[in-house]
């Protein structure tokens, strides 16, 4: 099988709009969750949210076009325009060759999707009629349509696939990406990961399920992996892409290779639509590690995990438990840590966004922080790298996630060295 590398990233998302800010900012400590401006939050439970600061869509498409999008795609756009150019392989109007259209392929990610769009329609339909209802509504609002518009812009005309796996998308995604140019159906591939639920209907769904923290007079510390206090998630919203190719077509081109896929595993609980048990985890877990030893013929050593580390009661702890497994004990684990606490829970966006942060953690040698870590769970027995980052020798990474119906990723990332 073809060996599969990273060439090019981008993200925007709370505490930042582009990779180096974003990432210098989570190493920093730095909080971007927030009293909701978005809309009108005081009647709800939940008011607080890690929000995309001074994003304006007509950076990045036609102020015509704008309307014809949800947010989520626009975020997802800015976030694929960057990636494209660090890459080197978009010209300078963005787009691949005709010649190398054919085998670049776009696979995108998102949990929800356009729910604002949902939200905002439903309510025309109610109140103003079906004639009022947008021309736009249905193509500003599909997953698939991220893709669509993305394929567009940078002339991607290889497979367009989807992923709508709750939380686990992004990085569901990037494996789909990963087998795909294995088995020769493309050269290239950008996966885009995004979503902006942060909407009346978002907020009090997860509200009214009783997932989100209630924090809502002390936002800034909302948001606590591991922490024995935490109480739930904080919505995020953003988005994160990053460009796979081959090896041998990035050492053609004599690209700057981020990393090299070594191994990804993908589980299923089978047990609840909301309460995860430490089986799927641990099983994504095992199979990234089997795959990795496969492809690379040694037991891959792990020197940082990048953590889903939502900040939920039971998930917190699960993953923990998943993690002592697979490694065999808890002093056998590398440092983890979970950059939510920084930017919230992206949902759909999460995994490409937070494989981008253990990519970054790699290259530079500092692995960044899981802040509001102030009285560890009992529980939870590992080293979370607790409010301060700290420098490693980093090699191999992880980066977990895992969603609603009990769906599991689990990505493993190599530093190559020519």
């Amino acid at each position: 099988m073809k060996r599969v590398v990273i060439t090019g990233l981008g993200t925007i998302n709370a505490i930042g709009n582009n990779v180096e800010d974003s990432f210098n900012a989570a190493v920093e400590g730095v909080c971007g969750i927030d009293k909701i401006t978005l809309f009108d939050a005081d009647a709800l439970t939940v008011r607080i949210a890690g929000e995309v600061k001074d994003f304006d869509p007509t950076t990045i498409m036609d102020k015509k076009d704008v309307k014809k999008a949800d947010r989520f795609i626009q975020l997802g756009l800015h976030a694929a325009q960057e990636a494209m150019k660090d890459s080197g392989l978009a010209n300078e109007d963005g787009k691949v060759s005709d010649e190398d259209a054919p085998r670049f392929g776009m696979i995108s990610a998102s949990g929800i999707g356009g729910l604002g769009t949902i939200e905002k329609n439903s309510v025309v339909l109610a109140t103003k009629g079906p004639r009022r209802v947008s021309p736009f509504f249905i193509p500003s609002s599909l997953v698939n349509m991220l893709g669509g518009f993305v394929s567009i812009a940078h002339n991607l005309k290889g497979p367009s696939l989807s992923h709508v796996t709750a939380c686990a998308a992004s990085t569901h995604a990037l494996s789909d990406a990963c087998k795909t140019i294995m088995l020769n159906g493309a050269d290239r591939i950008l996966v885009v990961g995004a979503e902006s639920a942060i909407c009346g209907a978002g907020v009090a769904g997860f509200g009214a399920m009783k997932a989100l923290s209630t924090r809502n007079d002390d936002p800034k510390t909302a948001s606590r992996p591991f922490d024995k206090d935490r109480d739930g998630f904080v919505m995020g919203e953003g988005a994160g892409a990053l460009v796979l190719e081959t090896l041998e077509s990035a050492l053609a081109r004599d690209a700057k290779i981020y990393a090299e896929v070594i191994g990804f595993g993908e589980s299923a609980d089978a047990n609840h639509i909301t309460s995860p048990v430490m089986d799927g985890p641990l099983r994504a877990m095992r199979a990234a590690f089997d795959m990795a030893e496969h492809l690379t013929g040694e037991r891959p050593k792990i020197d940082y995990v990048n953590a889903h580390g939502t900040s939920t009661p039971v998930g917190d702890v699960n993953e923990s438990a998943a993690l002592v497994e697979v490694f065999g004990g808890a002093d056998n684990c590398p440092p983890v840590s979970s950059t939510k606490g920084q930017i919230g829970h992206c949902l759909g966006a999460a995994g490409a966004i937070e494989a981008i942060f253990a990519i970054k953690a790699m290259e530079t040698g500092i692995i960044p922080p899981t802040i509001n870590l102030i009285n560890q769970d009992e529980n939870c027995t590992l080293n979370y790298v607790p409010n301060k980052a700290i420098k490693a020798d980093l090699n191999i990474v992880m980066s977990n996630n895992f969603g609603f119906g009990g769906t599991n990723g689990s990505i493993i990332l190599k530093k190559f060295n020519k």
